[in-house]
């Protein structure tokens, strides 16, 4: 009878272990499937949004002051949310022995035509990168926009500004992230120049090519997405607006407008981590 009794007992406790387990793995999972690497790739500009108007800076390793508007927006959102979304950002290129380049050609460059599992040049490849993160956001600086007159059908390999050439670049940049499908990317627009350092031929040259982006190269249903930081920039015109300029000869925009817009792009991209982007509009603004 003792022993008949030992013996359920045994069996209860075994299938509770069971139940527990099961229910551990579960919360494990859940757990995991809630966080959410995401790397942002940067110059200038988008330390600019990264920081905003905050005063965090990093001494010898250590966090002194607030921390920075990306990602404190973040912190914000995981403790109301209960979502474990964390981001970093690096320069990319570094600068070092790769040149301090992030335009069409060098993401092609790096990315697409020097791909593989080691880096090229010191850079991260795709390969590389989407093991780590599970969505990528890339922008590139203002040069971007200085767009030369085509003169030719356009070469994927040349490192010279024209339309054609972005247009192939790009496309084969498209094609290399659709090869990665468990992970996502957020892509700029491009940021643009103040009126003073960039002739109107120019300006809408780079106001087609980014139209172009948005209306053709941007594909339903793919794992590529667009936060419209040109539209947020240049509000309809061909230009950085004066008063989001850091002066009339500095396209780099103010801290405040960073502060600004810091929140869209962070919309934007828990957006497309959890609807594909269909709750918001191109420039993180809520539909």
């Amino acid at each position: 009878m003792k022993t008949n009794f030992l013996r359920t007992f045994s069996v209860i406790g075994a299938i509770a272990m069971i139940a527990f387990s099961m229910q551990q793995c579960k919360t494990d999972r859940s757990s995991a499937d809630s966080e959410i690497k995401i790397l942002f790739l940067h110059h200038s500009t988008g330390d600019v949004v990264y920081k905003g108007t905050s005063t965090g800076r990093i001494v010898r390793g250590i966090r002194i002051g607030q921390e920075y508007d990306v990602p404190a927006w973040f912190s914000k959102y995981n403790k109301e949310t209960g979502k474990s979304y964390s981001i970093e950002e690096k320069a990319f290129p570094k600068g070092d022995p790769y040149k301090w380049n992030n335009y069409p050609y060098d993401y092609y460059n790096i990315w697409v035509k020097n791909a593989g599992e080691a880096p090229y040049m010191e850079e991260p490849t795709l390969e590389m990168l989407t093991r780590e993160y599970n969505l990528i956001i890339f922008k590139h600086c203002y040069p971007v926009c200085d767009i030369i007159e085509d003169s030719t059908e356009g070469n994927i390999d040349s490192e010279v500004k024209t339309i054609n050439n972005y247009k192939l670049q790009y496309n084969a940049l498209k094609a290399k992230m659709q090869k990665f499908p468990d992970t996502k990317f957020v892509v700029w627009t491009g940021a643009v120049r103040v009126k003073a350092q960039m002739d109107t031929a120019t300006a809408m040259r780079a106001n087609d090519f980014f139209e172009w982006v948005r209306s053709e190269w941007d594909e339903p249903d793919d794992n590529i997405y667009l936060w419209d930081f040109y539209e947020l920039e240049t509000e309809g015109g061909l230009f950085l607006k004066d008063s989001y300029a850091e002066g009339e000869n500095n396209s780099h925009p103010t801290p405040e407008f960073g502060a600004a817009v810091a929140p869209l792009m962070c919309q934007r991209v828990v957006d497309v981590i959890e609807t594909n982007g269909t709750r918001t509009l191109l420039n993180g603004k809520y539909r």
